[in-house]
C-alpha cells in the first residue's frame, strides 16, 4: 500500500513538472509549481503517517506555508515586475500602478 501511494504521488508530481516546463503561460507554470509543492506536502504527511512519525506533520505544515508564500511572491513579481511596492504619496492609485 505504501509503495502504491508513493508511486501515485510521485507520478502526479512528475506530470505537474511536465506542465511547469511546457505550460503555455506563466500562470500555468506557477500553478504547476504550486501543485508540486502541495503534492510534496502530501508525500511528507503520508511518509510520516506510515512510519509512525507524527513530527512529519509539523514539517509538512511549515513546507506548505513556505510554498504558499513563494507562490504569492511569484505571482506578485509576475504581475508588477518587482517585489516591493513603491507608492508615491503624491500620485493617485491609478498613476502608481
Amino acid at each position: 500500500m505504501f509503495l502504491l501511494s508513493t508511486i501515485a504521488i510521485l507520478t502526479t508530481i512528475g506530470l505537474a513538472l511536465i506542465r511547469a516546463i511546457n505550460g503555455p503561460s506563466t500562470y500555468d507554470r506557477i500553478l504547476a509549481l504550486n501543485m508540486v509543492g502541495t503534492k510534496t506536502t502530501i508525500l511528507i504527511v503520508a511518509i510520516g503517517f506510515l512510519t509512525n512519525r507524527p513530527d512529519f506533520v509539523d514539517i509538512a505544515m511549515v513546507y506548505a506555508l513556505i510554498n504558499f508564500i513563494g507562490v504569492i511572491a511569484m505571482l506578485k513579481y509576475t504581475r508588477y515586475g518587482q517585489f516591493a511596492n513603491s507608492l508615491d504619496p503624491n500620485k493617485t492609485e491609478s498613476e502608481n500602478n
